[in-house]
């Protein structure tokens, strides 16, 4: 650009110097054709277009951006309060149903026994266009320090002791078990479901999530103690490569020995798949149940995700039955924020039980940014970050 702005100084300073000529030179000169082209485009000097020369995104009629995967959504949920589902882990209460509707999934250790087993908790903000999500299980004390940050109602199947002081505080609603019981040829223990409907069978009537809240008398629009918007995303899909701690992440597996979950980046579709329990192909499990996480309401699509977040904190077990909390309140500096493909590190911190957990870039101390799309959240023991496997 600045070569071309010379040449263009040079060509009208001759013609300068021509016109203060005779008239015989002018004239000679104006009938000469110029050896290039001179383009009609304006010339923009300092390279970068302003902020204001960006054309502002349109708006979607009767749409908004999901505050919690940055999507375009329906604008009449813009006010509803999230629900934050607990879902069993264990192989035998694989498939799992409804789990790929879920905006954001947490997975964190649900007991130090069993091979520390994991559980999901699934954030969904419109829940009555699930058929039905689940199985549904018990909550743990973690979890009720997690479902502040969204103001999300948890749905659990009760839980020990150490929850009902968690359960107690103002800022948590909860609805607990009472959830239907669908025919899927598992034991029963793995056949509760929250539905988008009433339901009924076996002579039973169920209550849909919906109704369930309305007369447990819960807000259904977020109340004084929502904190605003968890994540920024940012405006158009934004890789890591020009991060310099940025590393490859294509495939993560996490230290969690009972489920071995692991996560594929997909280089077609730009999203990481799910995967867990592949060593356990050939016990007698389906192949929905090892490997690939299917969701039969999803058409067996695998759960996939644009966003990781893995983060690591200390991991107390309360009993000798295998109960735990993660110290999640205070911060650490174990974490990645991960998408297409690369890794970046990043530092965490939560103030406050109702207060959000923030992560910031590691090197450059800025709050990281999303991009469009749903998130999975890992928490890691501490005692097993060194186990993570970034390549």
């Amino acid at each position: 650009m600045k070569k071309y702005l010379a040449l263009m100084m040079a060509v009208c300073l001759s013609f300068t110097m021509v016109a203060c000529g005779n008239g015989k030179e002018a004239e000679s000169s104006a009938s000469d054709e110029l050896p290039f082209e001179i383009s009609e485009e304006p010339i923009t000097i300092g390279g970068e277009e302003s902020a204001e020369a960006e054309e502002e995104e349109e708006n979607v009629e009767g749409k908004y951006r999901s505050e919690l995967t940055n999507e375009w959504i329906d604008e009449e949920l813009k006010d509803q309060r999230p629900v934050a589902v607990m879902v069993d882990n264990e192989i035998k209460a694989l498939p799992h149903m409804g789990v790929n509707s879920a905006d954001i999934v947490y997975e964190m250790v649900n007991s130090t026994l069993n091979g520390r087993i994991t559980r999901m908790m699934c954030i969904v903000k419109d829940y009555n266009n699930i058929q039905y999500i689940g199985n549904v299980r018990s909550a743990r004390p973690t979890n009720l320090l997690i479902t502040p940050e969204y103001n999300a109602i948890l749905i659990h199947d009760g839980g020990p002791f150490y929850i009902n002081d968690f359960l107690a505080r103002d800022w948590n609603n909860n609805l607990s078990g009472g959830f239907a019981r669908i025919s899927n040829g598992k034991s029963y223990e793995y056949t509760e479901y929250a539905t988008a409907e009433d339901y009924s069978a076996g002579g039973k009537s169920y209550k849909s999530i919906l109704n369930r809240i309305n007369d447990a008398k819960i807000d259904v629009e977020y109340n004084e103690y929502y904190p605003g918007k968890h994540f920024e995303f940012n405006s158009k899909d934004t890789g890591l490569d020009d991060d310099k701690k940025a590393v490859t992440a294509e495939t993560i597996k996490l230290p969690f020995p009972h489920n071995e979950s692991t996560l594929y980046y997909n280089d077609d579709t730009k999203l990481y798949e799910y995967h867990e329990y592949a060593h356990r192909a050939g016990d007698g499990f389906s192949s929905k149940q090892t490997g690939p996480h299917v969701d039969p309401l999803d058409d067996d699509n695998v759960l996939s995700f644009k966003n990781l977040i893995i983060y690591s904190a200390v991991m107390n077990q309360l009993d000798q039955n295998g109960y735990m909390i993660y110290n999640v309140i205070g911060s650490g500096n174990n974490g990645y924020y991960i998408t297409d493909g690369k890794a970046v590190p990043i530092t965490w911190s939560k103030a406050s039980e109702n207060e959000l957990t923030v992560f910031k870039n590691k090197e450059t101390g800025e709050d990281i940014k999303l991009n469009t799309g749903k998130t999975y959240i890992a928490i890691v023991p501490e005692d097993a970050w060194e186990e993570l496997i970034i390549e």
